[in-house]
């Protein structure tokens, strides 16, 4: 084999597995971390929280009973979430999976948001709902699910669900390939944010006046 061919050899064979090392979370080095929970407070992590000591771990780490009943509906939209993640389950640092219940009253919309960390996945426990989510290229995958159907959000697309039965409650189980997904919302964001985006910018942006744009801020804020 020529120097050339085996240069070309060699390159090819570091770049597939550089690849292969980036396919997936690396293993961890323990067999679990569960979060400190003063970690959280000091603003201090490097893709995680810091360990709690493993002699002073116990089985209270690892549970949450928080998805086993349906979440009083005080808003709205007229849905809420509840979630299962790391800082409410601490036993799940550096495991990247979490969980979220999603309940919804007749009509209600859990609002056009994403999720920047994670792949969703959502199993409808009850009801019947339309969901979808937008493409970057602007195309709008939608379907209605209904009682044990499983339908896919891709990673950081925007994304809504609506409770399409206009006299009975919905609700669904959340997965997601993160700890902490994290969740922006679209309107509560623009609309919202410390310090607040211009007035211009969004006028500009959404092709309306600055009295639409106030409008809405003083009815997101009216509603939190």
């Amino acid at each position: 084999m020529s120097q050339s061919n085996t240069i070309a050899s060699l390159v090819i064979l570091i770049s597939s597995a550089i690849s292969f090392a980036f396919a997936s979370d690396p293993d961890t080095l323990q067999d679990f971390c569960v979060a400190l929970p003063s970690s959280s407070k000091t603003g201090v992590k490097v893709n995680g929280f810091a360990c709690k000591e493993s002699s002073n771990v116990t089985e209270s780490d690892f549970f949450f009973n928080g998805l086993a009943k349906a979440a009083t509906i005080n808003n709205t939209v007229g849905s809420v979430v509840t979630a299962a993640n790391v800082e409410k389950i601490p036993g799940l640092n550096t495991l990247g999976v979490s969980l979220s219940r999603i309940d919804y009253k007749p009509g209600g919309l859990n609002p056009p948001h994403t999720h920047p960390r994670a792949t969703e996945v959502v199993f409808v426990l009850e009801g019947e709902l339309e969901v979808g989510f937008v493409t970057t290229s602007n195309k709008l995958i939608s379907k209605t699910i209904k009682e044990g159907e499983v339908f896919v959000f891709p990673k950081g697309l925007i994304h809504f669900q609506k409770n399409n039965n206009g006299d009975k409650p919905a609700a669904v189980v959340s997965a997601f390939n993160s700890q902490l997904p994290g969740t922006l919302s679209i309107a509560a964001a623009l609309f919202g944010a410390t310090p607040a985006v211009p007035d211009d910018v969004l006028a500009l942006a959404f092709q309306i006046d600055a009295q639409d744009v106030s409008n809405i801020k003083t009815n997101l804020s009216s509603k939190k």
